[in-house]
């Protein structure tokens, strides 16, 4: 099973870091967070993934082409420029880096890798959150309830737009909550192709584009994820990562 990534965004919201790379790329002890992201997922034997490019996109590729040889030790030979690396030590992962465009939207992203996307069940998140999802149960949920869709739902803190649910199933999307105490959508996706239906071109978002239909349609169901959930928007939401990590809680990484 592949799972995409969308790391295409610009950021705006964290000019202090995203002016210089892509937000995926900002570091939580010393690896970008889009590592903390791949390695959730590896813990449950999911090691393929798609990740979709756009702003700053080289930055991504730069970082996987010279993963391996900067992983382990090296000797160089100054007098001759040899490089030998010795035998680093690198994760399993097979890695497509997919250009969809500086300024597409979520959908329109997501659209454009339908051809490595449609042969079955895919798992998607963004490129700027970690959480302690236990992705086998929700694979189970997902498949469990039929629908097309599933997204992970979280209760952070009251500045998110929240899910209205019926049951499991999601059936609209309310602006910001009150109080906190409401669900909102936190990443952590899973999908069938079918989605594809209900994504056009470039401008498309998969927010109020396809999941609002998917949820009028009766076809979006949400996993409650009690646990520890926490995306990178700003300078502040960085310190409480990189302060969890230095203090050896990280809880993403099981």
């Amino acid at each position: 099973m592949r799972t995409v990534i969308l790391a295409g965004g610009m950021g705006t919201r964290f000019a202090e870091e995203t002016d210089l790379r892509p937000k995926p790329m900002i570091e939580i002890g010393g690896r970008p967070l889009l590592w903390h992201i791949m390695k959730r997922y590896e813990q449950f034997g999911l090691n393929e993934f798609v990740v979709a490019l756009g702003y700053k996109g080289d930055a991504i590729k730069s970082y996987f082409r010279s993963y391996h040889e900067l992983r382990g030790s090296m000797i160089v030979d100054l007098a001759s420029g040899k490089v030998e690396a010795e035998e680093p030590e690198a994760e399993h992962w097979l890695v497509q880096l997919r250009d969809t465009g500086e300024l597409t939207k979520t959908g329109g992203r997501i659209k454009r890798l339908q051809p490595w996307l449609s042969e079955g069940t895919f798992m998607l998140t963004y490129g700027d959150g970690l959480a302690d999802v236990d992705l086998d149960a929700l694979l189970r949920f997902h498949r469990a309830s039929g629908r097309i869709a599933t997204i992970t739902a979280v209760r952070p803190p009251a500045r998110f737009g929240a899910l209205v649910f019926d049951g499991d199933q999601i059936t609209r999307f309310r602006e910001k909550a009150p109080t906190g105490e409401e669900w909102i959508n936190g990443g952590f996706m899973v999908f069938e192709p079918a989605l594809f239906e209900y994504l056009e071109g470039d401008g498309t978002s998969l927010e109020v584009d396809a999941l609002e239909r998917l949820a009028s349609e009766g076809q979006l169901v949400g996993y409650r994820h009690e646990g520890f959930w926490q995306c990178m928007d700003t300078l502040n939401d960085k310190r409480v990562l990189e302060r969890l990590w230095q203090d050896g809680e990280r809880p993403w990484l099981g």
